[in-house]
């Protein structure tokens, strides 16, 4: 007998809310300055579902605009309900153009819920002999459940689908699916305002209909509760019950438009949903929707003996200029061990050499014949991410030389605001072509394999397609960047910077790991006095990782909103708000304030002290953090594996960490040089604004001058908090702060902080031009530039959208500012490292960290590696204003900060 066929009905609102609060924490905005995270994690979840469950019928289910008959019925029906956030509601109308475009039914009908829609294509598919999964963690669709009928939970999908049956539901709530309308019109909803019987919860409410079957039942033997606490209750709360039961009763009778039919999956993703996703910038999940297109007729060929490496090393060198790529077996450069190299100098043709499929000569003897190819530095090499690929190599043994052009980095130059900058990504945009993933060679999860296990054959065709396809997109990006006047940013800047990049990530930084193990034991036993302290504050012991639990604690329980004369909110599933900004808002109380302790003190001993020890190299003993030239859409460096742009520096706790990074063996101390102020210096620079340029020139502290321009005092008369305030918005202007955030971050009133930032432009009436004339720029030109000429485009400066134009006005606005601030540090770097080269220094660059360089000093270098920092990073750049580097030493990173 056939398995019956399959339908899934998607609760489309309820699946985007909680794909928005999944990102919440993680904002996701296209390079356009479109917050989309709702789409994408609709879009992921809509996907996973069409490719792990392969339905046989797909819709999704959204609630109309206005109200409904239930509102008609009890108008305070969902009267208290969280409105849905703006960034939110902004995605909605994404969504149903993102369902459209993937050929996926959506379901809409004025006056009725999606839950009753839902309910209406469920009875009709049961009728038809169809099984039904209702994708949902609304309770409410507990009633439907039966034969032929089941939730799909989504919520526990990190642990594997929860498939809700009719046992489920019992074990859950209980009672049976056909006694849950009585459940819930027990208990009620106050997430939907559905009153319910006051005090009756879900274990009382469960209790009742076991002893009596049904609500009619409960009400009929009302005397037997008579003289209770419970009978009261229940006598005075039976129309509400009744009401309840009314309002939470799904409806599937509603007026369909369309028949089961029309719902039927074809099993493929339509055209329109590759270009939603490229629009979308989801490249991530571009390639899943994209058919693989045959490349023309191609010559891939594995070199597998001496004389065929021979020719083929003769080739190379006639050609002069070649495509290179690395196969190995770790994404860690410093880890990992070379497996293969493919090379290609035109298109559709390009070669792979397996270190250890040679018929007749060792591994080895194969790198020995490759050596002077690779160091050769009249040779011009071009690659993906190239300076993984030397790190690859120099553990190999090998210098590569001749670096000329990283399409990785061209990509960045060209749109640093684009999502993603990897080759299968960069292949699938600029030349529509869906390269093979690395999955489909190595697998995933615990089955991964490395690539040296991979069949030579496959490994042939995926090694050769990446050679093939760098060249290609070299060829593709080289005159966009001359369309643009990107070539001397790119050839000047971004490529030589990747050299000492290399360099600085091939040398590490030395870590006392002793002192982490010491300050690991300090924090764990201050972890646990603090948990001692939490739960005593709290009458109880909880999971203080716990939001549900944490909300119970402070709302229901000890009720602190009430003290502080706080709103608690809920979020759309029910549970009280307890995210970092309640917190915050809360910490007037000793208990929120020690929860903020414990979660930082809890974050740096698991990130930090915990974790970098792991992440020493067994080879070198040393750190080795990667610099990604290739994230921040400003231009700025980030670090990762681990990322040290984030260790506290303004914390008492934080800056422990700091104690740790030392000076290795054989080095004196460390040296820290960092710019100062050269945001602002940049700003004065920009704004030609008369107040800021006189106070740099003259030295003065610039947060107290501002602050005495501001309130029209005396520089000595001004108090620290006024200092403080001076500070906060000279950086926040730039950030494009308003009175609310200004508000929220000093404590003043509204009306103040207003008055305040009003001031402010009124007496920087340089800074206020500036601002102006730089969105008046932009929107003419549709991008913002740095001062060394880097472009960051912003189509939504003219969105409808309030939320996303205000964004991209921020982003006008900041990143000529911190853009070129990136730029002058990356020019101080590639000066520097060229002067420690030419000179023969010992002393090295070994962190960059925003506007810091952290040098490790060799004995008797410390006043010649101080100059030559000073010298390179105060010259630069050219500015109306003196541009200033402070500099310090010390045994450890915090000594020298």
């Amino acid at each position: 007998m056939p398995e019956p066929e399959r339908l899934f009905i998607i609760d489309g609102h309820a699946l985007a809310f909680r794909s928005f609060y999944a990102f919440i924490r993680q904002p996701m905005t296209t390079s356009r300055g479109e917050d989309v995270r709702a789409v994408y994690g609709f879009a992921t979840t809509l996907m996973s579902i069409i490719q792990d469950q392969q339905p046989d019928y797909l819709a999704v289910a959204f609630d109309p605009k206005g109200k409904t008959f239930r509102h008609e019925q009890y108008p305070r029906y969902k009267a208290t309900r969280q409105k849905m956030p703006e960034e939110m509601r902004a995605q909605i109308p994404r969504i149903l153009e993102l369902v459209e475009a993937f050929g996926v039914p959506a379901l809409q009908v004025e006056g009725f819920e999606a839950d009753d829609v839902m309910a209406t294509v469920a009875q009709q598919a049961k009728e038809r002999g169809i099984d039904v999964f209702l994708v949902t963690a609304d309770k409410d669709f507990g009633q439907l459940v039966g034969p032929r009928i089941r939730m799909f939970n989504l919520r526990a999908r990190q642990s594997g689908v929860e498939i809700i049956d009719e046992e489920a539901i019992e074990e859950k709530f209980g009672v049976r699916p056909e006694r849950m309308l009585d459940l819930l019109a027990l208990m009620g909803d106050s997430s939907d305002n559905v009153p319910g019987v006051k005090g009756v919860g879900q274990k009382t409410a469960a209790n009742l209909i076991k002893q009596y079957g049904s609500l009619e039942g409960i009400y009929q033997h009302l005397e037997d509760l008579a003289g209770k606490a419970l009978g009261t209750r229940l006598a005075e709360g039976r129309e509400d019950a009744e009401l309840s039961r009314d309002l939470i009763r799904l409806r599937t009778d509603v007026p369909l438009e369309t028949d089961l039919e029309s719902l039927r999956w074809e099993g493929a993703f339509q055209a329109a949903a590759g270009e939603i996703l490229k629009e979308l910038e989801f490249q991530s999940l571009l390639g899943t929707v994209t058919e693989k297109v045959e490349a023309a007729e191609h010559d891939y060929q594995a070199i597998t003996s001496q004389s065929e490496l021979e020719k083929l090393v003769g080739l190379l060198k006639r050609a002069g200029s070649f495509a290179v790529d690395t196969e190995t077996t770790s994404e860690f450069p410093l880890l990992a061990d070379l497996v293969g190299l493919s090379f290609s100098i035109e298109e559709n043709k390009a070669f792979f050499v397996p270190l250890n499929h040679f018929e007749d000569i060792t591994s080895e003897e194969v790198l020995e014949l490759l050596h002077p190819l690779l160091e050769d530095a009249n040779l011009a090499k071009t690659g993906q991410n190239i300076k993984y690929d030397a790190l690859v190599l120099r553990r190999a043994g090998i210098r590569l030389r001749g670096i000329e052009f990283d399409t990785m980095i061209a990509s960045y130059v060209l749109d640093p605001g684009a999502r993603g900058h990897g080759l299968d990504t960069l292949a699938l945009r600029h030349l529509d072509y869906k390269k093979i993933p690395t999955k489909d060679l190595i697998g995933s999860g615990r089955a991964q394999i490395t690539m040296a296990e991979v069949d030579l054959e496959k490994i042939t065709e995926y090694a050769c397609e990446d050679a093939d396809y760098t060249l290609r997109l070299r060829k593709h990006f080289e005159p966009k960047l001359s369309e643009v006047g990107a070539e001397e940013l790119f050839h000047e800047l971004e490529m030589p910077l990747s050299l000492v990049l290399e360099e600085m990530e091939w040398t590490g930084v030395a870590l006392d790991t002793g002192l982490l193990g010491n300050l690991s034991e300090e924090f764990a036993g201050k972890l646990s006095d603090l948990e001692g302290k939490i739960y005593t504050e709290a009458g109880r012991e909880f999971n203080i990782n716990s939001p549900q639990q944490l909300g119970v604690i402070f709302f229901d329980e000890l009720e602190i909103h009430k003290e502080l004369g706080y709103k608690p909110k809920r979020t759309p599933g029910g549970q009280w708000r307890t995210d970092i900004s309640v917190l915050e808002t809360l910490r007037a109380h000793p208990l929120p304030e020690m929860i903020l302790d414990w979660r930082q003190l809890t974050k740096l001993k698991g990130t930090y002290i915990d974790a970098l020890p792991r992440m020493v190299n067994p080879d070198t003993g040393r750190l080795h953090t990667s610099f990604n030239q290739t994230v921040a859409a400003t231009g700025r460096l980030s670090s990762s594996d681990p990322n040290l742009q984030n260790i506290p520096v303004r914390t008492e706790m934080g800056r422990e960490i700091r104690k740790a990074f030392v000076p290795g063996e054989g080095f004196e101390c460390l040296l820290s040089a960092d710019y100062s102020q050269i945001e602002l210096r940049i700003a004065a620079h920009f704004s030609n604004d008369p107040a800021l340029i006189n106070s740099f020139k003259t030295g003065k502290d610039i947060h107290r001058e501002t602050a005495a321009l501001v309130f029209s005092i005396k520089p000595e008369e001004v108090t620290r908090e006024q200092r403080d305030f001076a500070k906060r918005i000279n950086f926040g202007i730039l950030y494009g702060m308003g009175p609310a955030k200004f508000s929220q971050e000093t404590g003043v009133g509204f009306g103040e902080a207003k008055k305040f930032i009003e001031n402010y432009l009124a007496t920087f009436a340089g800074v206020k031009d500036y601002i102006e004339s730089t969105l008046v720029g932009a929107r003419e030109k549709g991008y913002v530039t740095t001062i060394l000429g880097r472009r960051r485009y912003l189509p939504d400066l003219d969105s409808p959208n309030a939320g996303i134009r205000s964004h991209a006005e921020n982003m006008a606005v900041n990143t000529p500012i911190q853009g070129s601030a990136a730029d002058i540090i990356k020019r101080a770097m590639i000066d520097i490292q060229a002067d420690i080269d030419r000179t023969g220094l010992k002393s090295r660059m070994v962190l960059q960290v925003h506007d810091e360089l952290v040098f490790e000093v060799a004995p008797g270098e410390l006043e010649d590696i101080r100059e030559l920092a000073v010298s390179r990073m105060e010259g630069a750049v050219d500015l109306i204003v003196p541009v200033v580097v402070d500099t310090d030493t010390g045994a450890n990173w915090l000594e020298a900060h």
